[in-house]
C-alpha cells in the first residue's frame, strides 16, 4: 500500500526570498502544529483549541 505524500508544503508560501506561513501555529501545542482554517475560525485538531478570526 502506498502512502499519500505530505501536504505540509501547502501551508507555506514563498515571497521573493522570504517564507511565509499561511496558517497560525496552535498557541497551546506550540510551533509545528498548524491550526485548520474553518472559515470563521481557526481550529487545532490536536488539542481542540479554537480561535475566532478577527
Amino acid at each position: 500500500m502506498k502512502h499519500a505524500p505530505s501536504k505540509k508544503w501547502k501551508l507555506y508560501k514563498v515571497e521573493g526570498d522570504k517564507i511565509k506561513r499561511e496558517r497560525p501555529f496552535c498557541p497551546k501545542c506550540g510551533p509545528g502544529v498548524f491550526m485548520a482554517d474553518r472559515g470563521e475560525y481557526y481550529y487545532c485538531g490536536r488539542c481542540g483549541y479554537t480561535v475566532k478570526k478577527e
